[in-house]
């Protein structure tokens, strides 16, 4: 199979948005069982609906269904897989083998996909989870390029390899930590994690209440235990040519512009590897457009080594407004997001259209009448475009130093 472009679907805009921006499969979660407890996930209604949205688009969908549940949970499991079951989800990303059990016992029609979160580091536990009846593996995040070709070498060619590209990024060895459980309350292992790795450390000595005292690496770097994103959009080819046959964009708990412009530039970088061409630097720089951390290799190169000098998210763009539709020659109604005003240079972007940047002309509100500035969120505004703009197409501008 081609190489597939999986991207994150925490809710209904962000499902939507992966869908219009190109992705082959997205992967979300009910609202149990999922790894990420706070995206906004999907009620059981919606999770039908979801499904026949994107299967209409010829779109898969991949359940999660990873984190380590107890026993009162389990005993609500069978009720889960039958539904996923008869929603027609394609695949459901697990990690507890007594899980992956109920799933063939409950879901039987539904592939069954090893989570990350197993920990599966080598061909020897690729091959039991294929032996068992799982039809892909998820690795781990801690394989180098080399090891990964070697297990995709030892493997039966039948078993699909998925791997992490792009994304936020554990200090844990596959995010099986404890430390958000302990300090927060809140359990990593069950979609709940406080990140407390990119917390600010002090110490202080036990008869000096409230005298706090930095921790600092050697050149006053304060963040002990954070780590930086992952981005490997300049090494798609190599990821082939390593034997990947799903490429995985973290992500459920950000935002839909995110969900569009990260899928957006790894289904062109796709498409580009497998016509053996260079990538457009025009959708290389599309993935410093959203917000990110520091970008490394990950572990695929080696080592990456940790980022000390602050936790913060390097956010350069904002969205204004997103295209609700748009006639041939340009005459769009949006709808806002952010404050921007006539004359401003926004920036559009949309599926399958490289960014132009415009200026912004005229507008007017729905009754015709002239508008500087819309105002009010959500607000549903006319503005003539460049171009004609598919609907989810998005405004946006550089932000202010």
């Amino acid at each position: 199979m081609s190489m597939e472009v999986l991207s994150p679907a925490g809710d209904w805009e962000r499902l939507r948005m992966a869908v219009a921006y190109g992705a082959d499969a997205v992967y979300l979660a009910g609202t149990d069982f999922g790894m990420r407890a706070f995206a906004g996930n999907f009620t059981p209604d919606e999770l039908i609906q979801a499904v026949d949205y994107c299967h209409q688009r010829g779109v898969r969908v991949h359940v999660t269904c990873n984190t380590m549940p107890r026993n009162e949970e389990v005993d609500r499991l069978p009720a889960w897989l039958e539904l996923i079951a008869q929603a027609g989800v394609d695949a459901v990303i697990l990690a507890d083998l007594g899980v992956f059990r109920l799933a063939e016992q409950y879901a039987p029609n539904v592939k069954r996909h090893i989570s990350t979160q197993a920990g599966v580091t080598n061909y020897a536990v690729a091959s039991a989870w294929y032996d068992l009846g799982a039809q892909r593996v998820i690795l781990a995040r801690e394989l180098s390029l080399e090891e990964v070709a070697q297990l995709r070498a030892k493997t039966p060619r039948e078993l699909e390899i998925e791997a992490f590209v792009h994304g936020a990024m554990c200090v844990s060895y596959s995010g099986r930590c404890l430390m958000s459980n302990y300090m927060t309350g809140r359990d990593a292992q069950r979609g709940a994690c406080a990140q407390p790795c990119r917390y600010k450390y002090a110490l202080m000595e036990e008869k000096r209440p409230g005298e706090y005292f930095p921790i600092f690496e050697e050149n006053g770097e304060t963040f002990i235990l954070n780590s930086r994103d992952m981005c490997m959009i300049d090494h798609i080819p190599e990821l082939m040519a390593a034997g990947v046959d799903s490429i995985k964009i973290e992500g459920r708990a950000k935002s839909a512009y995110y969900a569009a412009v990260v899928t957006s530039a790894y289904r062109h970088a796709v498409d580009a590897a497998q016509k053996g061409e260079p990538l457009s630097t025009v959708w290389r720089d599309e993935v410093e457009k959203v917000s990110h951390r520091h970008y490394s290799t990950g572990f695929w190169y080696g080592q990456p080594g940790q980022f000390t000098e602050d936790a913060r998210y390097i956010r350069d763009y904002q969205v204004c407004a997103v295209v609700d539709s748009c006639t041939p020659d340009g005459r769009a109604v949006c709808s806002l997001r952010n404050k921007f005003h006539v004359g401003e240079e926004l920036e559009l972007i949309g599926p399958g259209l490289e960014p132009q940047t415009f200026q912004v002309p005229p507008m007017t509100d729905l009754d015709g009448l002239p508008l500087e500035e819309p105002r009010t969120p959500q607000m549903r505004f006319h503005l003539t475009l460049p171009h004609m703009a598919p609907p989810l197409s998005l405004l946006r501008r550089r932000c202010a130093p």
